[in-house]
Formats: structure tokens, sequence, C-alpha cells
């Protein structure tokens, strides 16, 4: 029997990433165990993260390790039972009365009708979310879908995790999306294709620049083109882990740092600004606004 604590207060960035590929680090190697995560500290988890925990177990099981979360507490609970992470673990889902949970799903590479609706109901149905056109929306969503394009493309990976959570009582009023994919990270793919070692940083700010790509007669690098000009009018935030790097673009910066240990996937965080009162479209759209891309 193995016991992993929790930290108190995981959230989405560089600290909490961190902790988490030190934990697949630690893991990685088991079979045939009993692990129990220990909950007792946590009194706060960003439940988009339940994502990159989900990785995490699919890679448990594939080793036939048994899983178990002991001390947690009423409310991380709740929020965990809320966007059905927990049921994989026998637990009974809550219905969410407020809305605020995107449901946590892993999707099987083949699977692109299953993540467009996923897309289209979890995330741009959100009540809440900023105010764009049918294009633009439809635009959104083929970045998106983007992404998963890309962990099955590059990732050759079993599953595709998605989760994320609405947090309407924060100044900006956020919402985290995460898309992690447990495959060929992007230093591997694009050190391959440029015929070169390239430091994790740097191979993920090349694949963030429009029109990079590794793969062949196509263009787009991450597929985050358009969304990443959005977030920069929404005043949203980009987060790209994979293999020891981790980028952030935030409020017209980029950091990157080097992370511990490697991943050996990677994950999509994005976070977009609910308080934002614009209302967006295309600059080919006929509308007379003032906020055009």
């Amino acid at each position: 029997m193995i016991f992993l604590k929790i930290p108190n207060d995981i959230k989405s960035d560089y600290e909490g990433y961190n902790f988490f590929v030190n934990l697949f680090h630690s893991v990685k190697d088991l079979k045939e165990q009993e692990i129990i995560f220990d909950f007792k500290e946590v009194s706060f988890f960003e439940a988009n993260l339940s994502a990159v925990f989900g990785v995490m177990l699919e890679m448990l099981f594939y080793n036939n390790n048994k899983v178990k979360f002991h001390n947690v507490i009423n409310r991380v609970e709740t929020i965990l039972r809320k966007n059905e992470f927990l049921t994989q673990l026998g637990y009974a889902p809550v219905h969410d009365d407020y809305d605020t949970s995107l449901r946590y799903m892993r999707f099987e590479p083949a699977d692109d009708e299953g993540f467009n609706n996923y897309i289209k109901n979890q995330l741009l149905g959100k009540r809440d979310f900023p105010a764009i056109s049918k294009m633009l929306s439809k635009e959104i969503l083929r970045n998106i879908f983007e992404i998963y394009e890309n962990a099955r493309t590059h990732g050759k990976c079993d599953f595709i995790h998605t989760c994320g959570q609405f947090f309407p009582r924060k100044p900006n009023k956020p919402l985290h999306f995460t898309v992690v994919d447990k495959g060929l990270n992007i230093k591997e793919n694009v050190s391959s294709f440029r015929g070169k070692e390239i430091d994790a940083r740097e191979a993920i700010e090349w694949a963030m620049v429009k029109g990079n790509t590794t793969k062949l007669q196509t263009s787009g690098g991450l597929g985050l083109a358009l969304i990443f000009e959005f977030i920069k009018l929404n005043r949203g935030k980009i987060q790209i882990v994979s293999a020891n790097g981790f980028y952030e673009y935030r409020n017209g910066l980029v950091t990157t740092e080097i992370l511990d240990n490697y991943f050996e996937g990677t994950i999509v965080n994005i976070t977009f600004n609910f308080n934002d009162t614009s209302f967006y479209s295309l600059n080919d759209e006929k509308e007379d606004l003032s906020n055009l891309f």
C-alpha cells in the first residue's frame, strides 16, 4: 500500500503543474499496487485539473493498480462529483445546480463527434460565455478541435482527457478549460521535425506561432491562432505544459519555465474571462461593431 499526500490549494499555475508532473514521475512505474491519495490537507482544488489527474489514473489503471481517495472534505468531494471525475472511483454524481462545472470526460481519438458536442454544449453553451457571433463561435470550435486533432495526430495516445471549471465569484469570473493527452510531447515532435534537439520551452513557443506545424501539407501550429487573438482581447490566459516546459500567455506577457520532471504528453489550459461585456465577431462579418478580430 502506497500513501501519497496531495497538498492544499492546487491551482492552474506553474506550481500546480509542477506538482502534478512530479507526482506522475513518482508513480509511472508502479504496478499492481494499492495507491491511496490522501486529501487531508486539501481545502481547495481547481476542478479543471481533474483532466490532469485523469491521465494519471488512466496510467495507474493500465498498470493494474487499485486507487482510492482518502480524507476528501465535503466541499472538494462535491466539486469532483459535480464534474463526475469521482464516478470512476465509485462515487455517485451530484447535480451541478449552478452550472459551474464542465464535465470531466475522456475521449477516444476517433470520437470527433463526441468531442465537438462536448465543446458546443459544455463550453460555448455556458450561459455567461462572452458574447460572440455565430461565425466566431464556429471558428473557436474549429480551433479547439485542432487541439484534439493534434493530440491524436502527434500524441498517439489512447485517450484525450478534458474538464473545466467556472469561478463566478472571482473578479474576472474565469473559466478554466483543460485538455490533456499522454503521448509524444511537443518537444519530441518539434525536435524531430526540425532535425535537432530543441529545448521544451522553445518548442512550445515555436508551436504557438501561426503557421508553424510538424504536420505535412497543413499549417496552424497548435491550432490556437484565433483563440490566441480572442484571449488577448478577452484578457484571458493560455498555458501549455509539455515535456519539461511550461508556457503561459497572460496580460500581453509570455512566461516560460522549466519543470522539475518530464510530462510524457501535453496539457493545454485556456482561461476565458467571463467578466467581459464586449461583443466579438470576425473581421469579414458585416456587423458594425467596435470589437472585431
